[in-house]
């Protein structure tokens, strides 16, 4: 039986991740600090005799008995709503964290597969983003806490692969959505749907012609399985190719939930937001055989029904 350790298990994509490799037969590790996490996604896994859980910040010393396959990094704040509240917790997450699981892939003979992000690319330049585009971040902006941490991570896992032979992977995951997404997480998904369920106003910032493209979590993790077990050391995007506005976006979500007290509302654009946003997935394609499959239309509806669970329609405001 092969055993992973998967850290930020009890995040959205984490705790996915410990889902599918205990439905592969893998005996998985899960180890999160709760910063951002939760571990109600973990729950339902705690019975059984295949995982086990570590409550442990990565950033320090890590340390698991016993014998490690694979590694997944995937612990890190990942929305700019908490990144913005802990930039050096998300710096040290990507740096030291990355440092201290390179070495003990390196200690077990463990292949790692660390999870970057099409924020490397910043607000780019070349559109649809392709791997070898090497991204425009501004290093000082607000953004940069998560920008400069997830581009050192793939440096020095690079580096680990290069200098020492071990075996790494890396994937630069494009947005996604799906159960298990936090309400408040700040991310354009969560807020539309929260804001439509509650009746409340639903909030875009600029004028709504930014671009981004959703993937469901179950495609992007059937792309992340494949990633690790190729033979692929350099980055893979693994998001969905289709582009929508932020504007188009939130009618889609308005429309799908029907609540008539919801409008969009108009604020100011954040310092540094990408202006546009979309996958070159052709590596994907062709290294993996891999493209999405969920179409947003089913992908959204899947969400809906988890967040008509966990949003609070009390809160309503007005």
């Amino acid at each position: 039986m092969k055993r992973v350790l998967i850290t930020g298990a009890a995040g959205f994509l984490g705790s996915h991740l410990c889902d599918r490799f205990i439905k592969e037969g893998c005996h998985v590790i899960g180890m999160d600090n709760l910063i951002t996490g939760n571990i109600e996604n973990i729950e339902h896994l705690f019975p059984l005799k295949q995982f086990e859980y570590y409550h442990h910040d990565v950033s320090k010393f890590v340390h698991v008995p016993g014998e490690l396959d694979y590694i997944l990094h995937f612990a890190s704040p990942a929305s700019p709503i908490d990144y913005l509240k802990m930039p050096i917790q998300t710096m040290k997450v990507g740096s030291l964290g990355t440092h201290n699981l390179l070495g003990l892939a390196k200690a077990k003979g463990a292949r790692m597969l660390i999870a970057s992000t099409s924020e490397v690319y910043g607000d780019p330049e070349v559109h649809p983003q392709v791997e070898e585009y090497w991204g425009n971040v501004n290093p000082i902006g607000l953004r940069g806490v998560y920008d400069e941490a997830k581009r050192f991570q793939e440096a020095i896992t690079m580096a680990y692969h290069t200098f020492h032979g071990l075996e790494t992977r890396m994937v630069r995951i494009f947005n996604t959505y799906g159960p298990r997404m936090r309400v408040d997480d700040g991310r354009a998904l969560p807020a539309f749907f929260s804001q439509a369920i509650r009746g409340e106003g639903i909030t875009i910032f600029g004028d709504g012609s930014q671009t981004r493209s959703f993937c469901y979590v179950d495609d992007l993790v059937e792309g992340i399985y494949r990633l690790l077990l190729s033979d692929y050391v350099y980055p893979v995007n693994i998001g969905n190719p289709v582009e929508i506005t932020i504007k188009e976006f939130a009618e889609e979500v308005l429309e799908m939930v029907g609540n008539p007290k919801s409008k969009l509302t108009f604020h100011p654009l954040p310092q540094d937001d990408p202006k546009k946003r979309r996958p070159n997935i052709t590596k994907a394609k062709e290294i993996l055989d891999w493209e999405p499959k969920i179409s947003r239309q089913e992908g959204m509806k899947r969400t809906l029904e988890y967040f008509r669970t966990v949003v609070n329609v009390d809160e309503t405001v007005g």
